[in-house]
């Protein structure tokens, strides 16, 4: 016999916003997780993305705050220094918002309770101001340490300290953050550390910071959401993959799409081109202050745009049920990221397609996904569409300098292919302009950098071009405006 939420016993005004929100029944994760939260417990959690995490963890710790016996009205907590009682650390913005409006859903009704977002690219005056009075802080660690060092929010009385999408926050070098901020909340009760992926290296450190943790996995290997359909399409070069993506995004059955790109520049790029075809698109990438990624996740969660072009600071913590679509246009750097990518698609029960367009330069790279997820990725073609030949192979296969799979590939048979604004015959040259160079991954907002990489001055994401959140007219003038791209800090090319 399946679990009830009621089963838990929790407080009766958790018990009550999750009838209001239609939850009855809890995931795996949740049936496994908030028992043993509940108990106290220190846990260290592997789950696929898409699975109820955040419930998982938000539940029980909740609960907990509502039985507290002693609890500081709201009016005293609004005079005195910000001192919480649940932290969240998130490793994107994004993210520490999605978690910050599911906890403001499931406080509804416990009065009181304040919750509050605090992350970089946003105004200082404007969230420390919201932080007054909040027991639940949802968190960029970078920030958070910033507004412990002018003395705004105390981390001594934190209970339950939550490490959310932990693999991704150490990968992105946070580790020394995270340590500190442990550190900081040495009183704690209990840590939770969440994720759909975990690496040896990962658990060995995240041990470090917990006592005795328990260990859950829900799904054995690097398994993905059985409901989610995914194909490969062997493409000739960038060109080729632009005629594929305009393929796809023009099929009926696209409800509304993510196409990731591998650098901030194709983003920019992608997304104008396919805005002057008339498509509704937004681009959403690091390197935009925070004010115009809240507007544009917001016209997607809205439904006003339909395809959202993103490098990977999209992929955790976009939750919207009808992106029916998802469309690796670059590889990801990490074979974990695949799996978060592709989790943007067949949530809360849907079906969902993942479409990855890669060159025979980057087979190496598909063949080391393959091994990693344990399965083969079905191959497709669009009549009419069809790739070249392969080559012959060498002994180096996916090998070489070709810079097909991340941004502008040089290598490859683009054979004059043209750009999106043709419609689906794509006649003539392609709008896409080549440049020299590029980076594999977005750039870093300073703002959530490791502390030891941020400089001294701080300073915000500088605006960029705005595509506009709404369907873009074509657009003149070049991309002059853009932040200049630093060859300095760009990480090593990973060629799988």
């Amino acid at each position: 016999m399946s679990k009830t939420f009621a089963d838990f016993s929790l407080d009766e005004s958790l018990t009550q916003a999750l009838e209001g929100l239609g939850f009855t029944t809890p995931t795996p994760v949740q049936e496994q997780a908030i028992p043993a939260a509940l108990e106290g417990k220190d846990l260290l959690v592997s789950s696929q993305t898409g699975s109820g995490k955040t419930a998982a963890f938000l539940l029980p710790t909740l609960n907990a705050l509502a039985n507290q016996e002693t609890f500081v009205p709201f009016k005293e907590r609004m005079k005195a220094i910000t001192q919480p009682s649940i932290l969240v650390i998130s490793p994107t913005r994004e993210l520490a918002q999605q978690v910050c409006q599911d906890a403001i859903a499931l406080v509804r009704h416990m009065k009181g309770v304040r919750v509050a977002a605090i992350m970089g690219g946003m105004p200082f005056g404007k969230q420390i101001q919201q932080l007054k009075g909040a027991q639940v802080v949802v968190a960029t660690p970078g920030r958070l340490l910033d507004l412990v060092n002018r003395r705004q929010i105390k981390l001594d009385k934190v209970d339950s300290l939550i490490v959310d999408e932990a693999d991704r926050m150490l990968d992105l070098g946070f580790s020394e953050d995270l340590e500190a901020i442990g550190e900081l909340a040495a009183n704690r009760k209990q840590t939770l550390m969440f994720s759909a992926t975990f690496a040896s290296r990962i658990i060995t450190l995240a041990e470090r910071m917990m006592n005795d943790p328990m260990r859950i996995a829900i799904e054995t290997g690097h398994s993905t959401n059985t409901d989610i359909t995914q194909t490969l399409h062997w493409t000739d070069g960038f060109e080729h993959k632009k005629k594929l993506l305009t393929h796809w995004l023009s099929d009926e059955s696209v409800d509304q799409a993510v196409v990731f790109a591998s650098t901030q520049e194709d983003t920019d790029m992608l997304a104008e081109e396919l805005a002057e075809a008339g498509l509704s698109v937004v681009a959403l990438h690091g390197a935009m202050p925070q004010t115009v990624r809240n507007r544009r996740l917001r016209s997607i969660r809205e439904g006003r745009a339909k395809i959202l072009v993103a490098t990977d600071v999209a992929a955790r913590g976009l939750d919207v049920p009808t992106i029916s679509h998802v469309i690796n246009f670059g590889l990801p750097m990490k074979n974990e990221d695949y799996v978060h990518r592709i989790g943007r698609t067949g949530r809360a029960g849907r079906t969902g397609n993942a479409i990855t367009l890669a060159t025979y330069r980057e087979r190496g790279k598909i063949r080391a996904l393959e091994d990693f997820l344990d399965a083969r990725l079905s191959v497709s073609e669009i009549e009419g569409l069809e790739p070249s030949p392969p080559p012959a192979r060498s002994g180096r296969d996916g090998g070489g300098r070709g810079r097909d799979g991340g941004g502008r590939g040089r290598g490859g048979r683009d054979g004059g292919r043209g750009g999106f604004g043709g419609g689906r015959r794509f006649e003539g040259e392609s709008n896409f302009k080549r440049r020299e160079g590029g980076e594999d991954r977005p750039r870093r907002s300073f703002d959530d950098k490791p502390r030891g990489e941020r400089p001294a001055f701080g300073g915000e994401d500088r605006p960029r071009r705005d595509f506009g959140d709404r369907p873009a007219p074509r657009r003149e003038g070049g991309f002059g405006d853009r932040p200049q791209r630093s060859f300095d800090d760009r990480p090593k090319r990973d060629f799988g």
